[in-house]
């Protein structure tokens, strides 16, 4: 294995001549030069240099060393200079999943706020729901995933992820602006109990029947999507009614329907997870920085 000051040592002795007048460049004493090419010489395993008179001639093993040290001291230029980017913020990746509503609201926000402040870095969204976008973390396939958890439903998260919280979503239920629990401010689950219902994704719908059942009664679950803007439609035309995270009345796109809060009051815990070691990476710290920030000023409003 070649030690990189040795081939910059190399490389100095090549274009000034001598061991002498490489040691005056490079500020070392030529007893150290000498040393340093020795055991470049013992790593490669022949003699790179002969002497010619007062000068150094290569040869053909050192000629070949030659031709591939500029090559060599080049890519670990450019290497520091990428590392120099990657830790002062100037450059940098980071792959974030995100379950839906936080990819609409959360992650949005903390983009924003992230582009300003740090335009270099770039991050590649994916969209996955628990536990299924924990598991991707656990793989390599992200760095960051946003998660929820609801009280009386929390999963075993995978012991190599770090859990940091960020808010607590306050469930809602959606109704066509008709309907008479429409013009309360907030909405009893049990007063609900004959209702046509449309309900979401796993871990959402399984939420949704404890809580059902907490309260003696069994749902009648008319349809079932992952899809929240479906969801917004069928509960416009009158079709049935949803439980939905309060993050998705930011994004309310029928003036048919109105959220209500339940009462009593409902939440679930939105938490990002990533692996121990990546919270010494800066642009993952970073970004959970912007997340952290944008989820207080989310709960403030």
């Amino acid at each position: 294995m070649f030690d990189s000051r040795h081939i910059r040592t190399f490389d100095e002795v090549v274009r000034s001549g001598s061991y002498s007048a490489a040691a005056r460049a490079l500020g070392y004493t030529q007893p150290a030069i000498t040393q340093q090419m020795k055991a470049l010489e013992r790593a490669v395993g022949t003699p790179l240099f002969i002497r010619a008179g007062r000068r150094m001639r290569l040869t053909e093993a050192g000629e070949a060393l030659s031709r591939h040290a500029e090559v060599i001291l080049g890519s670990i230029a450019a290497a520091q200079q990428q590392m120099t980017a990657i830790t002062g913020l100037r450059a940098g990746r980071v792959r974030m999943c995100a379950f839906p509503s936080a990819g609409a609201t959360l992650v949005p926000e903390a983009l924003s706020r992230l582009a300003v402040e740090h335009p270099g870095v770039r991050v590649e969204l994916q969209e996955s729901e628990p536990p299924e976008s924990l598991e991707r973390v656990v793989r390599g396939e992200c760095d960051i995933t946003l998660a929820f958890t609801y009280p009386g439903l929390r999963e075993q998260v995978p012991e190599e992820l770090v859990e940091i919280p960020l808010m607590e979503d306050q469930l809602t239920v959606l109704l066509p602006n008709e309907h008479p629990m429409a013009r309360r401010r907030a909405a009893r689950l049990a007063d609900l109990s004959g209702e046509r219902w449309i309900a979401g994704c796993l871990r959402c719908r399984s939420n949704f029947l404890h809580e059902c059942a907490e309260l003696g009664f069994a749902p009648d679950i008319v349809f079932t999507t992952d899809d929240i803007l479906v969801v917004q439609s069928l509960v416009a035309e009158g079709l049935g009614i949803a439980m939905m995270p309060g993050l998705v009345l930011s994004f309310l796109v029928h003036e048919r329907i109105t959220g209500r809060a339940l009462d009593p009051a409902s939440r679930r815990q939105v938490s990002a997870y990533v692996l121990r070691e990546h919270l010494e990476i800066p642009a993952t710290a970073l970004l959970l920085d912007a997340l952290r920030e944008g989820a207080a000023n989310r709960v403030g409003c």
